[in-house]
């Protein structure tokens, strides 16, 4: 309890050093593929907390390191943000890291620059309490994870070889600890019809009447995908619909639908992707899992196709168990056990990789995305405690 109790004192005593530093992450506006002035910063951050080598990878990651142990535990957070929105409904500069009312206010305070942030005081405690000799600890600011989830650990996995014994995604739990989230993929059909003059349209092949008869079914779809008790269940939803023709006097010859799939517990790439070529096979469609690629910042070009698979840790896994008994450590109470809504880069680090691992992070998701996006200091302050002791007992 002696070590809990020097934690919690330290992260406390930079209460406003974490603030501060998470204000500056928020001016930088850092919308993915632009991540490199919030890049710079972070790695300006880590260096001036001690760690023992900060370095920025070929796709754009800031990668800091404290220790040389065979046991290596990565707390990884994504620095890019999503666009502002509509600036009308902001009650304060989106960009200005206010701090204010026991708040940081801005994008991406909650997602999801407030955790790398904590991270990195967390890494400045351990510098002063001593790290164990037998643990590397890892700190990942990492890129353009709003556009492709785990894009960036594929990189890291597969491209820097960082294979962790266990990471912590530092995604808002709002200071609860999560095992997991429904996977997700993007899925395009395509129609194929036959144009013909709009006054004798029996003469054609209306692509558009195709796709809408798809929509359709694939809306009763959705009411019977898998339900699992965790994750709850599988959904399918068309976010886009798309036509063309020769003329506005014409047959329509093509049609696009765009799907949104998130996939619960037992469901794959195969199983979803064969459910919509089944709805459409007895037409002139084409069914198409969608691939990401994208030119990092750094200049360097990287993809992955869009399946980000369903990931999730037992209630009793060791790491799991670790994190809760952390928490109860350091905040007297036992702490409430979830899951993220939306997807995280664990669809690589777990989903892909089988690396455990587990979510931790200041703020609430509902915030994410949103307007008035804001984080309150003290999750901050708890979350940086967090990591330091969850590395002193690793």
């Amino acid at each position: 309890m002696e070590t809990a109790k020097k934690i919690m004192e330290l992260a406390e005593k930079y209460r406003d050093y974490t603030a501060k530093n998470l204000s500056e992450m928020v001016k930088h506006k850092s919308l993915s593929l632009q991540e490199e002035g919030a890049v710079n910063e972070l790695k300006r951050q880590m260096e001036e907390a001690g760690f023992d080598e900060v370095r920025i990878d070929g796709l754009g990651n800031v990668i800091g390191r404290i220790g040389n142990g065979e046991r290596v535990i990565v707390i990884d957070g994504h620095i890019d943000v999503v666009d502002l929105g509509n600036l009308d409904n902001w009650d304060f500069d989106p960009l200005g890291g206010e701090i204010k009312d026991g708040y940081v206010h801005g994008r991406g305070s909650v997602d999801q620059k407030g955790g790398p942030v904590a991270a990195v005081t967390a890494g400045r405690i351990l510098k002063e309490i001593g790290m164990p000799e037998d643990v590397t600890l890892l700190v990942t600011g990492t890129v353009m994870e709003e556009d492709s989830d785990g894009l960036c650990w594929k990189y890291l996995v597969e491209e820097e070889k960082i294979k962790p014994d266990a990471v912590i995604i530092t995604e808002p739990t709002n200071l609860n600890i999560y095992r997991g989230h429904r996977g997700r993929m993007e899925i395009e059909v395509e129609f194929f019809g036959v144009s013909a003059h709009g006054s004798a349209p029996e003469r054609g092949k209306n692509a558009i009447y195709m796709a809408s008869k798809a929509a359709l079914e694939i809306e009763k779809l959705n009411e019977r995908l898998k339900y699992d008790e965790f994750l709850g269940k599988g959904s399918v939803t068309v976010s886009e619909f798309v036509s063309d023709s020769p003329s506005l006097c014409a047959v329509a010859d093509y049609a696009k639908i765009h799907l949104d799939r998130r996939l619960t517990w037992g469901e794959d790439k195969e199983l979803a992707l064969n459910e919509i070529r089944e709805i459409v096979k007895d037409m002139n469609a084409k069914v198409t899992l969608l691939q990401y690629e994208e030119t990092s910042f750094t200049g360097l070009t990287y993809g992955m196709e869009k399946y980000y698979p369903t990931w999730k840790l037992e209630e009793d896994h060791p790491l799991v168990q670790a994190g809760a008994k952390v928490y109860e450590e350091l905040f007297g109470s036992k702490p409430v056990i979830d899951k993220w809504t939306f997807s995280t880069n664990g669809v690589t680090i777990n989903g892909y990789y089988g690396i455990p691992a587990i979510g931790f992070g200041p703020g609430n998701e509902v915030l994410a995305h949103a307007p008035n996006e804001k984080v309150p200091i003290d999750h901050l302050v708890k979350a940086s405690a967090f990591y330091a002791m969850f590395v002193k007992n690793f």
